[in-house]
């Protein structure tokens, strides 16, 4: 690989942002792809699945064979609030391939009995989300109940380009939800963007009937993401 390119893709990843090494098996050129970039014809088309997919495979392009090694950011669920439901999704999202880290500032809730194993930040999600700031790459799960714990990092999200932003209420508790977040200028377009009721509609009646719902929408909404977007930019 050519040093200019390795280069580049070891930055890439540092900066937690996704590309494809495109090598062409015909001895030709390798390219570097990034989300993002502006592609078009068959070769858009199968960047666009690779990267929604993850996975590395070899295609064939206007007559031409191409391996494309997918190079993705692991992919992170941020959930605010140590209830119930967080350690259920807290195991099924490790099982699944995401790494997970709980913030709540209540450490009667946020204790490392109750999360053991997990990366757990008892901590106001505006100082910890300082320290480790959201991007592209991560899921905002928001389960306390309480404004002065989920809205702040709900905005960070949104304006980030979070690729999943959900928050636990009734659809009344979510109508203030809005309210507020208008009044914190929020854009429309945004709070579009927030799947609230969280989780797919499947009837979840306990904790972790609801953490499989919530994990399921964000699944759909990782490998469904607008991958011709820039990094931070989601619709």
């Amino acid at each position: 690989m050519d040093r200019q390119i390795l280069a580049r893709l070891n930055s890439l990843r540092r900066e937690r942002q996704a590309a494809i090494l495109v090598t062409d098996l015909t001895g030709g050129s390798d390219r570097l792809i990034v989300e993002g970039d502006g592609l078009e014809g068959s070769l858009a088309d199968a960047v666009a699945a690779a990267f929604r997919s993850g996975k590395s495979s070899a295609v064939t392009i206007d007559g031409k064979s191409v391996f494309l090694n997918v190079h993705l950011p692991p992919p992170r669920i941020v959930v605010i609030g140590a209830v119930h439901i967080s350690q259920v999704l807290a195991r099924m999202a490790a099982l699944a391939g995401f790494d997970i880290t709980i913030i709540d500032p209540r450490t009667a809730f946020a204790t490392p009995e109750r999360f053991e194993g997990i990366d757990l930040i008892a901590d106001w999600p505006v100082d910890a989300l300082k320290e480790r700031p959201l991007d592209s790459y991560m899921a905002l799960v928001a389960v306390t109940h309480d404004p002065k714990i989920d809205d702040e990092p709900i905005i960070q999200a949104l304006r980030t380009g979070c690729f999943y932003v959900g928050a636990l209420g009734s659809r009344k508790t979510h109508a203030g939800r809005l309210e507020r977040l208008k009044r914190e200028g929020v854009s429309d377009a945004d709070l579009a963007r927030i799947h609230a009721p969280i989780g797919l509609p499947i009837g979840a009646a306990n904790p972790a009937e609801i953490a499989v719902a919530i994990l399921a929408e964000i699944v759909g909404s990782l490998r469904g993401r607008d991958v011709s977007l820039p990094k931070g930019v989601r619709p």
